[in-house]
C-alpha cells in the first residue's frame, strides 16, 4: 500500500510542472477586427509580447510613426503596401499611440494597448481590418484633430465661391502663409520658417514655410507643437519636450521635389502659462526622419494688432 501511495505522489510531482507550464502559456482572446475609420475616432489596437498584431488599411502606407518606439515596434514593408505590423517590446504594460500615414493624404490614429506578458488569457487583436466607410477610408466633411486638411490656395481661375462670400477665418491664415517675405529658415537640408502669429481666445494660428533644400524628392509629416523646456546649465541642453494638442492644419503640399516650397498653417490651443526656460517650438520632420524634425520658434504670445508703433 505504501509503494502505491509512493508512486502516486511520485507521478503528481512529475505532471505539476507541465500544468504550471500549460497555464502560464495559456493562448490568448484572439480577435479579427474589422472598424469602419471615422475621422474623429482613435483606433485601439490590443498587442501583447510574442505576438504580432497588423493593421490593413485601403491605401498604400507611406509611413508609420510610433509614440514610445522602446516598448513597441512598427513594420511596414513595400511588398505588403496596404499593411503594417506592431509588436509589443516589453514584458511590461505598456501604452503609447501610433500614426498611419497614407500616399493619398489620410491618417489614421491608434492607440496601442499592451498588458504585458501575464499568465491570464488577454485580448489579443491579431488583424484590424480598417474597412471603408461610405465613400472613402477616411474623409473628412470638417476639419478634426487626427485628419488635417490639404487645401491648395493657388489661384486657378475664377472663385468657386459666391462673390458675397468672405474667407473663413480658419482660411485667413492659409492665405497669409504665402506672403511670408524674407522668411529665417531653420534647418539646412529640411528648412521651417514661421511668420507672425495670431490670437483668439487663447487659441493660436501660425503661418508657417517649408523648403527642401536637398536634391531629392521629400514628404513631410503633418506639424507638431511643442512646449520645450532648456537646463540652467551653461551648455542649455534640452531636457524635456511636451505635445502641444494641434487642433488643425493646413498645408499647399507635403511631397516636395528639389527646391520646392510649401507653405501653410497650424491651429492650436496656447497653454494658460510656461516655465521662463521653456520655449513653444514648431516641430516638423520628414517621413524618413522622424526622429531629427526641424524646430522653429513661436512667440509665446501673439503681438497685438493695432498696437503702439
Amino acid at each position: 500500500m505504501n509503494k502505491c501511495l509512493s508512486l502516486v505522489h511520485v507521478i503528481t510531482i512529475c505532471l505539476l510542472p507541465f500544468h504550471m507550464a500549460a497555464a502560464q502559456t495559456e493562448l490568448p482572446q484572439a480577435r479579427i477586427v474589422s472598424l469602419n475609420v471615422d475621422p474623429e475616432q482613435v483606433v485601439v489596437l490590443h498587442v501583447r509580447p510574442g505576438y504580432v498584431s497588423s493593421v490593413r488599411v485601403l491605401e498604400e502606407v507611406s509611413s508609420v510613426v510610433l509614440g514610445d518606439p522602446g516598448a513597441f515596434k512598427a513594420e511596414h514593408s513595400e511588398a505588403e503596401p496596404q499593411l503594417v505590423f506592431f509588436k509589443a517590446t516589453s514584458a511590461k504594460p505598456a501604452q503609447t499611440n501610433a500614426l498611419i500615414t497614407t500616399k493619398g493624404g489620410h491618417e489614421i490614429s491608434i492607440s496601442l494597448v499592451s498588458q504585458g506578458k501575464s499568465v491570464h488569457s488577454e485580448v489579443v487583436d491579431y488583424v484590424l481590418n480598417c474597412e471603408r466607410p461610405h465613400s472613402f477610408l477616411i474623409t473628412s466633411s470638417h476639419p478634426s484633430f487626427v485628419v488635417g486638411e490639404t487645401k491648395s490656395v493657388a489661384p486657378e481661375g475664377p472663385p468657386a465661391v459666391a462673390p458675397q462670400e468672405k474667407p473663413s477665418s480658419q482660411e485667413q491664415p492659409l492665405q497669409k502663409a504665402q506672403q511670408l517675405e524674407n522668411p529665417h529658415w531653420e534647418g539646412k537640408l529640411l528648412r521651417v520658417a514661421v511668420g507672425q502669429t495670431t490670437e483668439k481666445e487663447q487659441q493660436m494660428a501660425v503661418p508657417f514655410a517649408v523648403l527642401n533644400a536637398s536634391a531629392r524628392t521629400i514628404e513631410v509629416l503633418p506639424p507638431q507643437i511643442q512646449l520645450a523646456g532648456t537646463s540652467r546649465d551653461k551648455h542649455r541642453k534640452a531636457i524635456k519636450a511636451e505635445p502641444v494638442a494641434i487642433k488643425d492644419y493646413w498645408m499647399t503640399t507635403r511631397r516636395l521635389a528639389p527646391g520646392a516650397r510649401a507653405d501653410g498653417v497650424v491651429v492650436f490651443e496656447r497653454p494658460s502659462f510656461k516655465e521662463s526656460n521653456e520655449r513653444l517650438l514648431l516641430a516638423v520632420a520628414q517621413a524618413e526622419e522622424v526622429d531629427r524634425p526641424v524646430l522653429a520658434p513661436i512667440a509665446f504670445v501673439a503681438p497685438v494688432a493695432g498696437g503702439a508703433k
